[in-house]
């Protein structure tokens, strides 16, 4: 049996936001709804049963497809609750669903549990959607970039009074 995700009507959730257009690859998943008032993504399911291994990875199809509008983009991220039982994650995290891609949102899953496999069964929530508006930039080359009090101060170097080498901080 397929989850029913609980509806929040516009009126409670306080407004209305872009429309995103959807077909159901498959129809008999539930067109994704927040839970919530305030919730910033939607659950997406897989549309097949699946065992994952420790440490195997998988990619699976969730029966939807959109289109956003063109200045947004849908990001894929793995549910909190399935990290922290069963070590599910989504290994691309956060997946990206580009404005002119047309096909089925699929998801790149992984199972980090060391000794237990993974059991999904069809309709179960695997991820969470997230649409966020998003600039195109324009790159331009320049011979040297401005100062920044950050620096090249790179990897684990939030914190540290004397960073060691370019670009990796101080914990080496």
């Amino acid at each position: 049996m397929l989850h029913q995700p609980r509806v929040i009507s516009p009126a409670v959730a306080g407004r209305d936001g872009p429309r995103v257009l959807l077909t159901r690859v498959d129809p008999d998943i539930p067109i994704p709804a927040y839970a919530h008032p305030g919730d910033a993504g939607v659950d997406l399911v897989t549309v097949s049963d699946i065992e994952l291994a420790p440490g195997q990875r998988v990619v699976v199809g969730t029966g939807l497809a959109i289109a956003l509008p063109y200045g947004y983009a849908a990001f894929i991220h793995p549910r909190s609750g399935l990290a922290a039982r069963a070590g599910l994650s989504v290994i691309n995290a956060p997946g990206t669903v580009d404005a002119g891609y047309r096909g089925e949102i699929q998801v790149c899953l992984v199972n980090h549990d060391s000794r237990e496999p993974v059991r999904l069964r069809r309709g179960d929530r695997i991820a969470q959607l997230v649409v966020q508006r998003v600039e195109q930039v324009r790159f331009e080359e320049v011979a040297e970039l401005p100062a920044s009090a950050r620096g090249t101060n790179g990897y684990g170097s939030t914190g540290l009074a004397t960073p060691s080498g370019p670009g990796m901080g101080g914990d080496r």
